[in-house]
């Protein structure tokens, strides 16, 4: 394979041709570095499209889940890759990622606050950004769908009440879960977490609304008020 880096995939020996396999063998035979070296096509006057996306899942610790993390600027600095190149990459991703949520029951019972982590993970697993989520369940605590309610920075995001409510009501739930994400890793609740947690509480109590939980999501852990007593 050595001497085939600095030549085009169309020079290579037809079987280690990356679609030539595909057609042989069948997909599930190709390496991730193959898999996106037939979406982008072409490498640079260097490396190969295989050897250039090696080079970018390197970058990511050979996870897809660290590669759906970069945005077009952040690919485009990879030698060979331009916005259209990123923008194909980024798209993987995101079937990827939508594949995932697609395996999802999407009318799981929620009984206990791993379900509800269990339930976001494919979403919310490779954000960089905080966005806040709540899931609306009918009165067997089946999930009826999933709405964003706010989205933000790196620290931080905005969620109005009104809009948790008005989605509950609109979809006749009778019963709530809050799940926001903190991209920095951290499980501790912030002022403002605890903050929003008592008014949506305080909300849902008085429009009879069961208020399951607030999970704060990480990609390997979460906080649960519900669970800490908080609730």
């Amino acid at each position: 394979m050595e001497q085939n880096k600095k030549l085009s995939i169309r020079e290579w020996p037809e079987d280690e041709r990356p679609r030539e396999k595909v057609l042989r063998n069948g997909v599930s035979t190709l390496s991730k570095s193959e898999l996106l070296a037939i979406l982008i096509g072409s490498g640079n006057v260097d490396e190969s499209a295989v050897e250039l996306m090696k080079k970018v899942l390197a970058s990511c610790n050979d996870s897809i889940a660290e590669l759906s993390k970069l945005s077009v600027d952040d690919l485009c600095r990879f030698k060979g890759i331009g916005t259209a190149k990123a923008i194909t990459i980024i798209a993987a991703c995101e079937l990827w990622k939508r594949r995932k949520t697609d395996d999802r029951d999407e009318h799981v019972k929620i009984r206990y606050s791993q379900d509800i982590y269990d339930f976001f993970y494919p979403l919310m697993c490779d954000l960089s950004v905080e966005e806040c989520y709540v899931m609306l369940l009918n009165n067997m605590n089946k999930v009826i769908d999933r709405v964003k309610v706010g989205s933000g920075g790196y620290t931080a995001t905005t969620v109005d009440i009104r809009c948790v409510l008005r989605e509950a009501l609109l979809k006749r739930a009778t019963a709530i879960a809050l799940c926001h994400n903190h991209p920095s890793g951290s499980l501790r609740p912030s002022q403002e977490d605890d903050k929003l947690t008592q008014n949506i509480a305080a909300a849902c109590k008085v429009m009879n609304i069961r208020f399951l939980d607030h999970i704060i999501f990480t990609d390997r852990r979460f906080y649960s008020y519900m669970d800490e007593g908080r609730l």
